[in-house]
């Protein structure tokens, strides 16, 4: 981050307007305090501002990109008052509060200009305004989404059903491990719960617990999808340029499926992870809700391990040899609050869980938190029409996220070798969409061979 910080910014030409006098006075008289470098800056800014530390001062410098003047100006107004939301957990101040009309737009970027990331390596960004969150993560929070009677319902009924949940075991580098908290499978007809136990298949297995949906779960499925609807539009106006995302669906988000997690307790977690898009489709939207304790769920760019030393703009890039060289953004989910994960959140982030020291009681729950994550199954990722590894079983779709070349790019792979007691084989195959996400696949001729052309599965839905 400090190469950004640090990178070169043309000189003004003309005489200095007429308000310069109110600007820092330069060092010296031969240089450009733009042009110094992060350690300078931020002596510069702590001789002016003794009493505010340095990671601070280094936020609120690149807050403002790499500005001393607009930082310090910012540092001079104070800060709006912190407000509390629910009972027990206090906000910062957004971001925005600290910029000056000059320095950062409060509207919608252009869709050339993606915010600048203000978390840094080895550093946690906490974010709770949910402007600050819509324009630094691929995320939208709505706080307080249902009426409290509901919530609170839901709560109750889930807290129930969490009793008999169960935690899903699977293997990790030839090691047989558990999730660290439990989880539940629910699904809106028992014709869809038949298909999901005998047809479906998960880390290379079918499920044995898939659950019919709860009266209060489907009670709030219509309000999470309407919410999820709106703010898939409001992402394509104002971050994609009024416009979708390649592979990303046209399609109104109907969700079909819900998993539900519990959490008991600080220490359930977790780890970084993207979710599996198999039966969602390439640039899925995830509805995630959140019941009881505040958790901190936290999500960090992937970066690719062998870019270019420089990117279009000319900025050093960052040291991506570490996954953390970005840095991780935290948001705070209170009770009954609505996460949208957006369509760029699987293939170029990764989330997490992160376990707690300690956290709030909750009235009704307790040290418990739950999550649901409602899902929308697309009927063109149904098992019958993926491909088929040289285990029998479907096989599961992933995408490049660390390799530039070919990043971006979905292959489906064998996913046995997950399944404890199992060895999965070496089957690979790279995965072909249309531009909404369809899978195309190639035609069996009559004579047994493979034609060249290409169909879309949607098509054999019609």
């Amino acid at each position: 981050m400090d190469a950004f910080v640090t990178r070169k910014k043309r000189k003004a030409t003309g005489s200095p307007g007429p308000d310069s006098s109110n600007h820092l006075s330069e060092p010296c008289s031969h240089h450009d305090p733009e042009e110094e470098p992060t350690d300078v800056k931020l002596a510069m800014l702590s001789s002016l501002h003794p009493g505010i530390d340095q990671e601070t001062l280094l936020d609120f410098l690149l807050a403002h990109d790499g500005s001393v003047p607009a930082t310090s100006e910012s540092l001079r107004a104070p800060p709006p008052p912190a407000k509390r939301l629910g009972s027990s957990v206090v906000s910062q101040a957004s971001l925005r509060s600290y910029t000056t009309a000059s320095s950062i737009s409060c509207g919608p970027l252009p869709p050339s200009k993606k915010a600048k990331l203000l978390s840094r390596k080895g550093a946690t960004l906490h974010l709770f305004d949910p402007l600050d969150i819509g324009e630094h993560t691929p995320c939208t929070i709505i706080h307080n989404f249902l009426p409290q009677e509901d919530a609170n319902e839901l709560l109750v009924e889930l807290l129930d059903e969490s009793k008999t949940f169960e935690k899903i075991s699977f293997k990790l580098f030839d090691n047989v491990v558990a999730s660290p908290h439990t989880s539940g499978f629910y699904v809106g007809t028992y014709g869809e719960l038949e298909q999901q136990k005998y047809e479906y298949v998960y880390n290379g297995a079918r499920l044995s617990d898939v659950r019919k949906i709860t009266p209060q779960l489907e009670k709030v499925k219509a309000r999470v999808q309407t919410a999820v609807n709106l703010a898939i539009q409001e992402r394509i106006r104002t971050r994609y340029g009024g416009k979708k995302l390649r592979y990303q669906s046209p399609q109104p988000w109907c969700p079909n499926a819900a998993f539900v997690n519990c959490y008991n307790g600080p220490q359930e977690s977790v780890g970084w992870h993207s979710d599996q898009l198999t039966y969602l489709g390439p640039r899925a939207v995830i509805g995630s809700l959140s019941l009881g304790v505040t958790r901190e769920f936290r999500v960090r760019r992937v970066l690719p391990k062998d870019r270019d030393t420089d990117n279009n703009d000319g900025d050093s890039l960052l040291d991506e040899s570490n996954p953390d060289a970005e840095g991780q953004i935290a948001i705070h989910l209170p009770h009954n609050s609505l996460l949208v994960m957006h369509a760029e959140m699987q293939e170029e982030w990764k989330h997490s869980v992160a376990p707690a020291q300690a956290v709030d009681p909750h009235p009704v729950s307790g040290s418990r938190r739950i999550n649901i994550t409602y899902r929308d199954y697309r009927p063109e990722f149904h098992p019958r029409l993926t491909p088929r590894c040289r285990c029998g079983i479907a096989t599961v779709l992933r995408v490049v996220q660390k390799k530039r070349d070919n990043r971006g790019r979905y292959f489906w792979m064998c996913h046995a070798g997950n399944v404890p007691g199992k060895e999965g084989c070496t089957f690979f195959q790279w995965a072909e969409f249309d531009d909404d996400g369809n899978p195309k696949f190639k035609l069996e001729t009559a004579g047994g061979g493979k034609d060249t052309s290409t169909v879309s599965a949607a098509a054999t839905n019609n």
